[in-house]
């Protein structure tokens, strides 16, 4: 294969009952036949639409480049560390919770599935749910499912643009209509149904109600970041998470940045655009010009890159920690 550079992946879209076909902002000029519930962005079989590794699947990539792509911060060398999605519920979701890592392993999985959510638009009275009420207990919860009640028993509140959401593993949750979130977890796609208004879906409730928790370590996260916002007149920084899995960062240009290796072990990078459009440019790379609703993974091995807004560029930055990190403090 070629040498690596940075690339840009196509996205692919997932049908989904709650989904819908019209999926603006994000992409406006798109309008699909099906629902669609998800624009997956660095999902294993997604291509690569520049250069000479064009046609290729993250995963095939993955295999063959391994720590030279996604670095030594990566917990395994030939798996893609995170999964990132552009979430459009149209409808309610199901009720569902991921496995923790120790859960997932019981049931040969290789890790579990926390994650975070970044509200890029909302509607008023958009709401998620996330975890029990208080006092609510497992076996509760089991009894309002075969009552089939068991949104009552769930943590509903309102969500806004610009929040961030950490849904660690074991956290039983649901999306309800009015929202776009990305969608940044760990690379695994282990999902528990509990509940799913009727809808002729499986559920997995012995699993399921295995993998949750009573009290997680979930909500708001706590912003700004401490370590603050930060940039100049023109270009802004915020940091939006960062723990055990991930750390999610935002940035808004309006002037061309230079971009380092992150701290500690080195990781791959990805951007995602949520408003407006940029060049990245990489030492010996051609310019990967992307716009709103577009990835671009930029290998561990790529130590400096620069963006280049066009008038200007809002994007999430996305990468594994290179030093440990605790679970975020949330609200």
């Amino acid at each position: 294969m070629a040498e690596l550079y940075p690339f840009l992946l196509s996205p692919y879209f997932s049908p989904r009952p709650w989904g819908g076909v019209d999926l603006s902002p994000i992409y406006p000029d798109r309008r699909f036949e099906e629902k669609i519930g998800e624009s997956w962005l660095t999902g294993d079989d997604c291509c690569i639409a520049n250069g000479p590794l064009a046609g290729h699947t993250l995963s095939q990539v993955t295999q063959e480049y391994g720590r030279a792509l996604v670095g030594e911060a990566a917990r395994e060398e030939l798996r893609f560390p995170l999964l990132l999605k552009f979430l459009f519920p149209h409808d309610k979701l199901s009720v569902q919770v991921h496995p923790d890592d120790e859960c997932a392993r019981r049931v040969g999985q290789p890790w579990g599935k926390t994650e975070c959510w970044y509200v890029a638009d909302a509607k008023p009275g958009a709401q998620i749910a996330l975890g029990l009420k208080p006092g609510v207990t497992c076996a509760d919860l089991e009894d309002a499912i075969r009552r089939g009640r068991a949104e009552d028993s769930l943590n509903w509140i309102d969500v806004k643009r610009g929040e961030m959401i950490y849904v660690a593993a074991g956290t039983v949750h649901a999306i309800g209509a009015g929202s776009i979130l990305v969608e940044t977890q760990q690379s695994s796609d282990t999902t528990y149904r509990l509940y799913d208004y009727g809808r002729p879906r499986e559920l997995h409730l012995e699993k399921g109600l295995a993998a949750v928790k009573e009290k997680p370590n979930s909500g708001k996260v706590v912003l700004p970041h401490p370590n603050g916002t930060r940039g100049n007149a023109a270009n802004q920084h915020a940091g939006l998470v960062r723990g055990p899995y991930f750390v999610v960062e935002k940035f808004t240009l309006r002037e061309p940045e230079q971009f380092s290796a992150l701290e500690g072990k080195n990781s791959v990078q990805i951007l995602v655009a949520i408003e407006g459009c940029g060049v990245l440019e990489s030492p010996g790379g051609a310019p990967v010009t992307f716009a709103c609703g577009d990835a671009v993974v930029v290998p561990a091995s790529i130590g400096e890159f620069r963006v280049q807004p066009q008038w200007q560029v809002e994007f999430l930055r996305a990468s594994v920690p290179g030093n440990p990190f605790p679970d975020p403090v949330v609200q």
